[in-house]
C-alpha cells in the first residue's frame, strides 16, 4: 500500500506525477470543472495540532473531487480508549484515506505500518511533505514550469518544513541554501539520511545570511517558534532577531527574487508587513496551492492504491 509519510516515500517520478496532476486539476478548476474522481470516497482527518490550511484544503479538495472529509475530534478516543492498531484498522472499514497531523513522526509511521488505509502526513515534528508539494507548485507557476538550476534560500530555523524542502528541491533540480544560526541548523543525522537516499544534493547552510541570499530566486521563511516549542520562545527570538525578512535583508538578493512563507506568519518578527504584502510576495498564492497539491496527492494515491484506473494528468 502506498502512503505519504514523508517525501522519502516518493520516487522522482512519483513526485512529478503528483505535481502534474495538481497543475491539471487546478487548470480544470479555473475553467469551472470539478470532476468527481473521488465520488463516494471518504478521507478521515485526525489532528493533534491546530490547523487552517491543511484541514480546509483537504476538506475542500475532497468536496471538489466529489468525496467527503470527516474531521475527527478527541471524542473518538484514539490513544485513550484503544490502541493505534485497533483505531486504524477500524477506521479503514469506513474510510479510504487518513490524514494525520501529529506531534511525532512515529505516530504517522505507526498508522501506516498496519497497511490498511493510505496514510498522509499532514505535518509532524520531522516533515511537512504536503507543504513542500504546494510550494513546488507555486514556484513552478512563477518560473514557467522549470525550476532546474533555480536557488531556494530558507532564512530561519532548520525545521520540519526545511527537511521536506531539501528533498523537494533536489527532486526539482534546485539549489537549496539555509541561512540559520549554528545551533538551529540541520543535523548531520538527517543530512546523512538524505545523502544515502538521493546521493549528492546541492545544499549549503551558513550563519551568513547575505551569502545565502546571493543568487536566490526564492527566499522562504517560517515562524521562529513552532507549535510545541513555546518554552523556547524568548531564546529563539534573540537567536533569530537578525534573520528577519525585510526590505533591507532582501537587498542582498537579486531584484527578481520572490518571497515565500508557509503561514501562519508572525508579522513583525520573521517577516515584515512591507515584504509580506509586497509585489514580491507569493505567500497567498502559495497558501492557495495547498488545495491543488492536496487534490493531486489524493488522486495519485487513489491510482496507486487501486481506487482509480488509468488516470493521469494528460487524461484529466
Amino acid at each position: 500500500m502506498k502512503h505519504l509519510r514523508s517525501l522519502f516515500d516518493l520516487s522522482n517520478d512519483d513526485f512529478h506525477s503528483i505535481i502534474d496532476v495538481s497543475r491539471s486539476l487546478k487548470a480544470r478548476l479555473a475553467k469551472g470543472e470539478r470532476p468527481d474522481l473521488l465520488k463516494n470516497r471518504t478521507t478521515a482527518l485526525i489532528f493533534e495540532k491546530a490547523s487552517l490550511r491543511t484541514r480546509v484544503s483537504f476538506e475542500a479538495g475532497m468536496a471538489q473531487l466529489g468525496g467527503t472529509a470527516i474531521y475527527l475530534t478527541n471524542d473518538v478516543g484514539w490513544r485513550e480508549r484503544e490502541t493505534i492498531a485497533d483505531f486504524v484498522r477500524v477506521l479503514s472499514e469506513y474510510c479510504d484515506f487518513l490524514v494525520c497531523r501529529a506531534i511525532s513522526q512515529k505516530t504517522v509511521n505507526e498508522l501506516a505500518a498496519h497497511d490498511v488505509i493510505p496514510v498522509i502526513n499532514g505535518l509532524t515534528d520531522e516533515a511537512h511533505p504536503c507543504q513542500a508539494l504546494g510550494d513546488v507548485l507555486t514556484m513552478l507557476e512563477d518560473s514557467d514550469g522549470n525550476l532546474r538550476g533555480k536557488q531556494l534560500t530558507f532564512v530561519g530555523d532548520g525545521n520540519n518544513v526545511v527537511r521536506s524542502l531539501i528533498q523537494a528541491a533536489h527532486m526539482t533540480g534546485m539549489k537549496f541554501r539555509l541561512a540559520c544560526p549554528k545551533a538551529y541548523q540541520m543535523h548531520s543525522a538527517f543530512l546523512n539520511q538524505v545523502h544515502r537516499h538521493y546521493g549528492e544534493v546541492d545544499f549549503v547552510q551558513s550563519e551568513d545570511m547575505h551569502s545565502m541570499l546571493r543568487g536566490a530566486d526564492y527566499v522562504y521563511t517560517d515562524v521562529w517558534t513552532s507549535m510545541g516549542q513555546e518554552a523556547e520562545n524568548e531564546t529563539r527570538k534573540q537567536a533569530f532577531a537578525q534573520y528577519q525578512i525585510s526590505e533591507t535583508l532582501l537587498a542582498s538578493a537579486p531584484d527578481h527574487c520572490k518571497v515565500l512563507h508557509c503561514l501562519p506568519a508572525r508579522r513583525g518578527l520573521e517577516i515584515t508587513d512591507e515584504v509580506m504584502d509586497s509585489c514580491r510576495s507569493l505567500v497567498f498564492q502559495q497558501a492557495g496551492n495547498r488545495l491543488h497539491a492536496q487534490k493531486g496527492l489524493l488522486i495519485w494515491l487513489a491510482v496507486q492504491n487501486g481506487y482509480l484506473d488509468g488516470y493521469s494528468a494528460t487524461s484529466a
